[in-house]
């Protein structure tokens, strides 16, 4: 294990970084982001499983009207997840900030933030009827592409700000309604928050007027146009991909979980491009990117965070030292199922100078060689949303809907990790052997 604690200065940063880092990442409304994806993301699972059943299964058994009449099934998964992201994740931003705040009453949060999104809908949208080519405005809809992926944004901006604002008026005791104990309890939790229902959803009512009447507009679009586009255009760029997720496997090292930075800043964006092309993959139509979140997990977090699969290999095929076997052992079946806290902190990696290296380097290496791989057509992009849990190999394959040539990119990455990770398991080999014998002099 690395000398780094002998260091006063190092472990002087190291530790001020850590705080910072922990404070970072439980801060209320980030974790509570965070646990909202989560909730949220079967259903994402489950309609990757869709398009890919749909478009990959069901064509190699079925064909004409018959595979039309079966793939509904599909496109009702679709509707009922993909096309109402923006909707699932704004309750759910709702519930976990309430619970993450104490909040004795989420329901009534839950009702508002949905209230509080609808209200925020374009009162006229513009749509063009299948087999024209002039659009047409139609007033009062609700329409997928407004509540789907493009909505997931706006989601997340009015879950926290309604949930805050309504947590904060039901604070003030002048606004709180007591109709005393002879009430059914449900009916006086509800009239309990009565006015500041009242006054948050007139709140954002007042907004979306101004929006429509004097700037012509609607937050959807305005968020999409000036904030979601523009960070997202910057995240799931090749170089803040790589800088955003080797940052999080960095503090990974530290022993913080990479889901403090890649969880917030990172996975969100991912997750619209993933529905993105899920949908154009669903729909027959061209594939618009090559990062999102099934891509980078399949070729950057093989065996887990820092691509530990490749570590395990190494470790069996060349390490000296009976413990790190020991640990290899008992870290092969959860690391075939990319879950490597026992070799993260078995090893160590955590605060192991040597081993945080390729812990770091690998998967922005394997990063940068699937996407130029994909790049120049050596293999197709990720359309489908596959368990993180998926085991290497059968993960390529099914993210790609099936590409063999992405099994052999992802073998690629392995191989090249196991010769990767080998010199710096010798230098931490030594460098433990070395401090075992100072300890014993």
């Amino acid at each position: 294990m690395s000398n780094m604690n002998t260091n006063p200065i190092a472990q002087s940063f190291i530790d001020k970084f850590t705080d910072f880092s922990v404070k970072v990442g439980n801060q209320i409304y980030l974790r509570s982001l965070r646990d909202a994806f989560a909730a949220i993301m079967p259903l994402f699972i489950l309609a990757g499983l869709a398009v890919l059943i749909n478009n990959v299964i069901f064509p190699w058994v079925l064909s004409g009207s018959t595979l039309e009449t079966f793939k509904v099934w599909g496109e009702f998964i679709i509707n009922g997840t993909l096309n109402i992201a923006g909707l699932l994740i704004t309750p759910m931003i709702a519930y976990y900030l309430c619970r993450n705040k104490n909040f004795k009453n989420p329901i009534a949060s839950v009702l508002i933030s949905l209230s509080s999104l609808v209200i925020m809908m374009p009162l006229d949208v513009s749509l063009i009827p299948e087999g024209q080519t002039q659009s047409i405005t139609i007033s009062k809809i609700l329409v997928y592409s407004n509540i789907g992926t493009t909505g997931i944004f706006a989601g997340i901006i009015i879950g926290l700000l309604s949930t805050a604002l309504f947590i904060k008026l039901s604070g003030v005791k002048k606004f709180n309604v007591n109709l005393g104990e002879n009430v059914p309890p449900a009916v006086g939790q509800s009239f309990a928050v009565l006015i500041p229902t009242i006054i948050t959803l007139s709140v954002f009512a007042m907004v979306a007027g101004v929006l429509h009447n004097l700037l012509h507009t609607d937050l959807i679009n305005l968020i999409s146009t000036l904030v979601q586009q523009p960070l997202r255009q910057i995240n799931t760029s090749l170089p803040g991909t790589v800088f955003i997720y080797s940052f999080g496997n960095f503090l990974f090292t530290l022993g913080i979980h990479q889901s403090v930075i890649n969880g917030v800043i990172l996975e969100p964006f991912l997750l619209i491009n993933t529905n993105e092309n899920m949908l154009a993959f669903a729909n027959g139509q061209p594939i618009p990117h090559i990062i999102n979140n099934i891509f980078v997990p399949t070729f950057g977090m093989i065996g887990g965070t820092g691509s530990t699969i490749s570590l395990l290999i190494a470790i069996f095929l060349f390490a000296k030292q009976k413990s790190e076997k020991q640990v290899a052992r008992l870290s092969l079946s959860p690391g075939l199922f990319n879950i490597n806290e026992p070799v993260i902190f078995g090893f160590p990696i955590v605060f192991n100078i040597p081993m945080m290296i390729p812990f770091v380097l690998l998967p922005a290496i394997g990063i940068l060689f699937a996407y130029f791989c994909t790049f120049i057509g050596l293999m197709g992009k990720c359309v489908v949303m596959v368990p993180w849990t998926t085991p290497p190999v059968i993960s390529a394959y099914l993210a790609t809907a099936g590409d063999w040539r992405a099994v052999v990119v992802q073998l690629i990455i392995i191989i090249f990790g196991v010769f990767f990770y080998l010199p710096f398991l010798k230098i931490s080999e030594r460098v433990a052997m070395r401090s075992s014998q100072e300890n014993l002099s």
